[in-house]
């Protein structure tokens, strides 16, 4: 499985907000649909995600809003804004799309977005893109990550084969934000409360002290960068695990906003694959 998703379907949609819910005191559920959907769809992968688009402030975009002429004819610090969210759900009979959004104040832009949302609002995105979906010969799943990979898990959760043990560890701020993850069987989730800890520390030690269960895995690490890195070096070196068996990727970097974190991720990952080349050599 790639540590990168596949970057495919760049076709522009234009949502339009049908209603929105606050799950946690953090997390921001959007529901949006109509006729700007009509060409949308998503639903081989449990990690599609899409590309929002946030105009800047101030400048007129063309109408009809079309991103290829934006690029021709506006400077590049014109140009909306993207910000990466995963599909928590697709809709394709009521043509209804719903994204969960992480909200802290009024820091960032699509969070700050999310809580402002009223019906009628429209929003332009692009995708879906999407790579991982629980694989139905795994002997077990392993499912692990913060906020940020909490849509992605539990649409993961509804896809994993009915029998199929699957281990899932979610880190939150605390109790507060847990949500109800529906769940086949013979899955056990478990949430982790960091408080003022450091993003991460208790998924990684969580996972290095897990006994594995018999049989193969795959599993799907994602979240803050510095966790994702830890983990991915104790599942390719100490435990063994081949790439095709992991959907491990960084969806974010403490301390730099998604253009900083995306215009450095590459490097980044080079730098990760390195490491671990030479560890396992």
């Amino acid at each position: 499985m790639a540590t990168e998703p596949a970057r495919k379907g760049r076709r522009l949609h234009r949502g339009t907000v049908l209603r929105t819910e606050r799950l946690t005191p953090h997390m921001i559920r959007v529901v949006v649909g109509g006729p700007g959907l009509a060409e949308f769809g998503a639903g081989a992968f449990t990690d599609h995600y899409v590309k929002l688009l946030f105009p800047q402030p101030g400048v007129a975009y063309p109408e009809p809003f079309d991103m290829e002429k934006v690029r021709a004819e506006l400077p590049r610090e014109q140009w909306p804004s993207t910000r990466t969210y995963t599909v928590r759900a697709w809709d394709a009979e009521a043509r209804e799309l719903t994204i969960d959004f992480v909200h802290h104040g009024d820091k960032g832009l699509a969070g700050p977005w999310a809580a402002a949302a009223r019906p009628g609002d429209e929003i332009f995105f692009n995708g879906p893109g999407g790579a991982y979906a629980p694989s139905a010969d795994a002997g077990w799943h392993l499912l692990v990550g913060d906020e940020s990979a909490l849509p992605a898990i539990a649409a993961s959760l509804g896809r994993v084969p009915d029998g199929a043990p699957c281990r899932v560890y979610v880190e939150v701020a605390g109790a507060e934000e847990e949500q109800d993850l529906p769940a086949p069987p013979a899955t056990e989730v478990v949430w982790l409360h960091r408080g003022a800890g450091r993003i991460g520390d208790l998924l990684v030690e969580a996972v290095q002290k897990l006994d594995f269960p018999d049989g193969e895995v795959h599993a799907f690490v994602h979240g803050e960068a510095e966790f994702v890195k830890a983990l991915r070096r104790h599942l390719r070196v100490e435990r063994g695990l081949p790439m095709d068996r992991l959907s491990i990727s960084g969806y974010w970097r403490r301390g730099r906003d998604e253009d900083g974190w995306q215009s450095s991720k590459r490097d980044w990952n080079a730098q990760v694959e390195q490491e671990e080349a030479e560890a396992l050599s």
